[in-house]
This record gives structure tokens, sequence and C-alpha cells, in this order.
């Protein structure tokens, strides 16, 4: 079972990205975050044509989620579900080969301090009710997206510049850690003890990829016997080096399921 997480920044745009890649590395499950694209103008026939099946939950411009795969996507659950949070687009659950995945867009935060940062750490922290209730339902699950958090040093370029500020922060570890704290364990970190890989460069920052100034903000992460399976966990470089990729680049892993 090969799952791979991207934040394609526009899912119209990076569609054929999409399909070539998951088809060219033997993907069962690629889960997809800011897809940009409201449900009406989703590129299906792209996907359908190309053999994938998909899912997806959507809103014009922003955010959205979606999930591609040569299989049967079932089970399908889309946001919370709970009246006192937006359906702002940025959870997608389902079984895919009877594998639960949980599809996230953690929202960024924009400025410490602002609205949006505060709706940031409280969505953290509404997420493990989510998680709890997946994990009893289930038993097991793979948990991937953009997370928005790079958690350790390790996962930045310039920890010590970075720190303190929007997706190296404190406050954004502790929420994180009480996620992983149920058990999880972060499949990328199990195979990369070592920090200098990212899976996010920005575009103002000239050559920031061929520089390696990134940031580790892409996760997978694994319920114990899920994690006890993993073969493998990496970054594929070679779309962010394409002709106007997304900002972001796959992050993949291996199970033995």
């Amino acid at each position: 079972m090969k799952v791979a997480t991207f934040n394609a920044n526009s899912i119209r745009l990076r569609s054929q990205v999409a399909i070539e890649w998951v088809w060219e590395h033997n993907i069962d499950a690629l889960l997809v975050q800011e897809t940009k694209c409201e449900d009406g103008l989703f590129p299906v026939s792209e996907f359908e044509e190309a053999g994938l099946q998909v899912v997806f939950d959507g809103q014009k411009s922003y955010n959205g989620v979606a999930i591609i795969s040569p299989h049967p996507i079932e089970q399908v659950r889309k946001g919370y579900g709970d009246p006192a949070w937006p359906d702002d687009k940025r959870i997608l659950a389902a079984t895919v080969q009877g594998i639960r995945l949980i599809n996230t867009y953690v929202p960024n935060g924009t400025k410490v301090g602002s609205d949006k940062w505060t709706y940031k750490l409280g969505w953290l922290e509404r997420f493990g009710a989510l998680l709890d209730q997946e994990i009893a339902t289930f038993g097991e699950v793979l948990w991937a997206g953009d997370i928005n958090v790079a958690p350790t040093p390790l996962d930045v370029f310039d920890s010590p510049k970075m720190l303190g500020g929007v997706c190296h922060h404190p406050d954004e570890f502790s929420r994180l850690q009480a996620l992983v704290g149920r058990g999880l364990t972060d499949l990328f970190r199990r195979f990369h003890p070592e920090g200098g890989k990212y899976s996010y460069f920005e575009f103002v920052v000239p050559r920031s990829v061929e520089r390696n100034l990134g940031w580790r903000i892409d996760h997978i992460y694994a319920t114990p016997s899920y994690a006890d399976k993993a073969l493998a966990c990496d970054i594929d470089l070679e779309p962010r080096k394409q002709e106007r990729p997304s900002d972001h680049t796959m992050v993949w892993a291996e199970l033995d399921l």
C-alpha cells in the first residue's frame, strides 16, 4: 500500500501532474490539499479518463481537499459535521483498500496573535476529537496532509530565525504533540532521523529548492499497527522542480498491508 500527500495549490492547474505521478509511482491513494476549486468545477473527467477515482470537498479559490485512487473510495466523511465549526473544506476521510485515511489541510494561522492564529490553535484542538472518533470506529488510521507545522528544529532550514513564527511556534508544537501522543508515529521522521529534507519551498525565496531552504510541513502519521508495517517514507522533490510547480511537493509512505 502506497499513500501520498500533496498540497496542489490548485488542482485544475496540476491535475495532470497528480495523474502522472500516481501512475508512475504506483500510488494507491493520493491525498490532496488546497484544491482551490468548488465542486462543480473539479476536473473529475480528467481523473476518470485516466482510470482513477476521486472524491473531493471544495470551495472557490480557497482550501479544498480530495482523495485520488485507482481503487474504490468508500465510507467518505467530509468535515467535522459540527455546527460549532465552519465548513471550511479542510477535512476528508475515506477508506481505500481497507485502510482508513484522514486527509487534512490545517489552517496556516497567517500571523501570531491574529484571529486566524487563534482559529488554527482551536482547530488543532478540535481535530483531536475527530481523530479519537475515527480511531474508535476504524481501529487504525493514516493521517496525512498539509499540517502547517514544522514541529522540530530539523523541520525548517533556519529554526533559530523561524522559531516563534507561524508554522514553527511552541503553541503549535504542543497541540500537534497532543495529537501525536494518541499513539501516532511520524513516518517520515522514523525513516529519516536526520534533518535537511523538506516538502515546502517558498516561491518568494530565490532558488529555494536548489539552496534547500525549505520546511517540512506535509506529514504522514500512522497508528501503531500501521506504523509497524511501514516499509518506507520519503519526499519526492522532482514535482517541485517542474515548470509552474506547486510550492509543495509529494510526501509518500509504503506499508506492507
